[in-house]
């Protein structure tokens, strides 16, 4: 394994999982809840993300094969959930029903937040291209950092102020429905 790769490719997942695009709407999904609660929705999302991540490197392209999904198909239902999820943001809409811990909103960021078209596709590319054993290493590392940042979200909006957040909300939104 070549340390300039990893690297690389650790940069390019992180890039693509964009936690940063995510501790808005991680706020917006944790707020009011206590910090364990928010550390809790953390570690389950980026477990999921994680999950998916690496089932996609390994089976993605056969799975998808067998249900006749192209990877033009998987993006354009992307771009439909990030354009459900960016009107939300920016409207301050609730679209979905999940109310409570049975409705696992932490999985809003898990996928398609962190794990979306753009994660799924890349893992599968860069598996072909480079290999599992330094996509794995790479995709772990860059979980991590999100990680760090999904858990301390909270200390992040402190600095950042409600107010910022509300903007930076609307205007990540805005974001979400261009990438969409």
């Amino acid at each position: 394994m070549d340390i300039g790769i990893i690297l690389s490719l650790t940069v390019s997942l992180f890039l693509i999982l964009d936690p940063f695009a995510s501790v808005p709407m991680f706020i917006n999904i944790t707020k009011g809840l206590e910090e364990r609660d928010v550390k809790s929705y953390a570690d389950k999302a980026t477990v999921v993300a994680a999950i998916l991540l690496f089932v996609f490197m390994f089976i993605g392209k056969d799975l998808m094969g067998v249900f006749g999904v192209t990877m033009n198909s998987f993006r354009v239902a992307g771009g439909i959930i990030f354009l459900m999820m960016a009107i939300e943001l920016v409207f301050g809409l609730s679209l979905s029903k999940m109310d409570d811990e049975k409705g696992a909103k932490w999985a809003i960021i898990a996928s398609p937040i962190l794990t979306g078209p753009g994660v799924i596709t890349t893992a599968i590319l860069f598996s072909s291209q480079y290999g599992y054993l330094t996509v794995m290493v790479s995709g772990a590392a860059a979980l991590i950092i999100t990680w760090v940042i999904l858990r301390y979200s909270s200390l992040i909006m402190r600095y950042v102020g409600e107010q910022a957040l509300g903007i930076m909300t609307k205007i990540i939104g805005l974001f979400i429905a261009a990438m969409g």
